[in-house]
């Protein structure tokens, strides 16, 4: 976060002191320059024309997490001591990192968007190896199965081709080649 501040001086009418032209107190809008860096001059128009300091400063930038770390964020949001919370949650076997947690909790986060991938199965025809859902209209297990790219349907979504890391590693497909999906794919 930046140290550097700007300082607005407002009165009791809720009106602006203007910086440029230094002779009243103006409707925000009307304000030629409402601030200053300079703590000492806003001090000064107090002191003659009255009025209190308003401090401004730049808005942290938010964290980017992983779905697993924001839960840990989220999960701290109902803790008696969040900071306890979250420095055990780092200290207990995750990877996560108590400060960049600890961050994320005060200044906000977003969820980072994992990468997707194709995965080609060299013992599966075609590139694609599809997810089990309700839309795959090929059978009834529960895991997933070869799906050849022939065999695909428009009115499919193309979300059921797509793996992320995880999944890849959960149905040990490590080995195989892959190819990363841009946005402009998805």
């Amino acid at each position: 976060m930046s140290e550097e501040k700007l300082y607005a001086v407002k009165n009791d009418e809720g009106k602006y002191w203007d910086f440029e032209d230094q002779d009243d107190f103006w409707e925000l809008t009307y304000a030629s320059c409402p601030t200053t860096d300079n703590e000492l001059d806003a001090k000064d128009v107090i002191n003659d024309y009255g009025g209190h300091i308003v401090t401004l400063i730049e808005e942290p930038k938010k964290v980017v997490l992983t779905k697993k770390q924001a839960e840990i964020v989220e999960n701290a949001h109902d803790e008696e001591n969040p900071a306890t919370y979250i420095y055990l949650s780092t200290y207990l076997g995750s990877s996560n990192k108590e400060e960049l947690l600890m961050n994320a909790y005060v200044n906000g986060y977003t969820v980072a968007k994992e990468k997707k991938y194709n995965v080609k199965v060299p013992y599966a025809e075609g590139w694609h190896f599809q997810k089990y859902s309700r839309e795959s209209k090929r059978g009834s297990h529960n895991d997933w199965k070869p799906f050849p790219a022939k065999d695909i349907d428009s009115n499919m979504s193309k979300d059921l081709f797509l793996f992320t890391e995880s999944e890849i590693e959960h149905y040990g497909l490590q080995d195989c080649e892959k190819e990363e999906v841009t946005d402009d794919e998805q």
